[in-house]
């Protein structure tokens, strides 16, 4: 029987997992689809019992619905109860349902090779932020700060994920010069978004990693700043990409062509 995958959220028409979970099944000619679906407000657990019913294989959760739809799998994976939230459901072969985050692990391998001994700044203290900092502490990392404009936020994640140091966006930029990868988690330099950036980046180490957890437009506001000093700039398209490989793995067993993926993408988004 033909197996068939899905991602849910609302809204769910921009995403680009369609598009790159159908190739990466193509080109390893596996006899399956992926559809997007959009849940309304509220319809939440009326659509995953319909997914079950439907033998979908697994699916994507986007935004709203990655933390609110715990209670309706039969089993989180420690990747998710660290976090707090899903974005990957796998259906085993006992028949159960269980949900798994890939995002921070799938940030941390679009970094490329670094070592655990890397002095780490993470600017935001939200969800996205949360992913990373655990999949940082899951992986041995040890040096990590998290700088927030709101420095309690920061406090807070600190302490339920007991790891890392909280920090404000002052002391960031007075102590930029020592870490060797930054990374902009907060909605600053998203489309359409003319706010300022979190810190001024005068004064960052050489060579030093400068990532973006957003992939539109593909250079944000931050990374066009960090591209006037001499570091390495990364835009979240390799995130996007990578946690979709890792859910990919979870469902067929074999991990598909990511650079190829991102070019792909990159071109798609006019990069």
């Amino acid at each position: 029987m033909k197996k068939w995958f899905a991602v849910i959220g609302n809204p769910i028409a921009h995403s680009l997992s369609p598009y790159m979970h159908d190739y990466w099944l193509s080109s390893q000619n596996i006899n399956a689809s992926y559809i997007p679906i959009q849940v309304e407000d509220g319809k939440l657990e009326q659509a995953v019992q319909s997914l079950k019913l439907l033998s979908c294989s697994g699916w994507n959760v986007t935004v709203p619905y990655k933390e609110a739809i715990i209670p309706f799998l039969d089993q989180i994976d420690e990747s998710a109860v660290g976090i707090g939230a899903v974005n990957t459901v796998v259906k085993t072969e006992s028949g159960q349902f269980v949900g798994y985050n890939t995002d921070g692990l799938g940030f941390i391998r679009s970094l490329g090779q670094t070592e655990n001994t890397n002095r780490i700044l993470i600017l935001g203290a939200g969800g996205a932020a949360r992913g990373i900092v655990y999949a940082f502490k899951q992986l041995g990392y040890q040096k990590l700060s998290i700088a927030n404009r709101t420095k309690t936020n920061a406090e807070k994640l600190v302490h339920e994920l007991q790891f890392g140091q909280a920090i404000t966006f002052q002391e960031a930029e007075e102590q930029l010069q020592t870490f060797d990868i930054v990374i902009q988690t907060t909605p600053l330099g998203m489309k359409n978004n003319t706010k300022t950036l979190p810190i001024n980046l005068k004064g960052i180490k050489e060579n030093a990693i400068v990532a973006d957890i957003v992939y539109n437009p593909l250079v944000t506001p931050f990374l066009e700043e960090a591209e006037k000093y001499n570091v390495r700039t990364i835009n979240g398209l390799g995130m996007l990409v990578h946690q979709g490989a890792l859910a990919f793995s979870y469902w067929n067993g074999s991990y598909p062509n990511t650079n190829d993926m991102i070019q792909r993408l990159t071109e798609q988004l006019g990069g």
